[in-house]
């Protein structure tokens, strides 16, 4: 068998058409950091293609020609990691297109630069602590979003505290309320360990829920939600009246490379 990156073994059989679905599902897995919704779904992705040779090249865009640099280069991170993790993936490259600092992080990512590399001074964070920081938001986004459905179904404080992880995942739920569940545990491991008689709900720092202070706990989370929201809101304005999303998008960034079989 031939092999990829990292010297895996790479099946045999997989046609273009399965090649190109498996790279578009793990985009859909990468989540604005801010927003916690898929760069896929908020259109940040302009094209995905790979190569007779298995080499995979992706382009993207955002909201403004301003987007912080770090977020930037933290999207394009994590889609180079999310498709480099495919076994039959022998490379993959990454450009943003019409962006300030587009030419900047290209090259890094080309170079196989980490963030604090390519800026150098100007760099005021490591990417790993921003991952970190996004994550532990995202986790409190869909907690709340699930104990918010909870509550409404009316079940009382008590019964929801109460629950552990397996017994969450067992839930007799309609079609929204499992989609809450089961992004609420794709995100359940920041706050903790996660097994299936540990605590369904804890807090950011791994504490247990309490039944009486549920009501202020939710409060104060959904002012996380509330701004994310709006971003969001903001977000797809911003691309949509900045894009013609129905035109190819070809980035002008002069480090960009060649497409693949070309």
């Amino acid at each position: 068998m031939k092999r990829g990156i990292e010297g895996r073994e790479r099946p045999p059989g997989r046609s273009s058409d399965d090649k190109q679905a498996e790279i578009w599902a793990c985009l859909q897995g990468v989540m604005d950091p801010e927003l916690d919704e898929s760069v896929t779904d908020l259109n940040f992705v302009t094209r995905a293609v790979v190569d007779a040779k298995d080499h995979v090249h992706v382009e993207f865009r955002l909201p403004t020609y301003w987007c912080a640099a770090n977020f930037s280069f933290l999207m394009a991170d994590d889609m180079r990691r999310a498709i480099g993790a495919l076994d039959w993936v022998k490379s993959v490259s990454v450009v943003l297109g019409e962006h300030m600092y587009a030419d900047k992080i290209n090259a890094g990512l080309a170079q196989g630069r980490s963030f604090q590399e390519t800026f150098g001074a100007e760099a005021d964070s490591d990417l790993d602590s921003l991952r970190q920081t996004f994550l532990v938001k995202a986790f409190q986004r869909r907690q709340v979003a699930l104990l918010s459905h909870l509550i409404a179904l009316g079940q009382s404080p008590a019964e929801i505290v109460s629950l552990t992880l397996t017994e969450l995942g067992c839930l007799p739920l309609d079609d929204a309320g499992e989609k809450l569940v089961r992004r609420y545990l794709e995100r359940r491991a920041v706050a903790g360990p996660a097994s299936g008689d540990g605590p369904g709900f804890v807090d950011s720092n791994g504490a247990r829920l309490k039944a009486d202070g549920l009501a202020g706990y939710l409060s104060n989370l959904r002012r996380v939600g509330i701004n994310a929201e709006f971003n969001g809101a903001l977000c797809r304005g911003l691309l949509a009246a900045r894009f013609d999303l129905e035109t190819p998008f070809v980035p002008k960034s002069r480090t960009m490379p060649a497409s693949p079989g070309t």
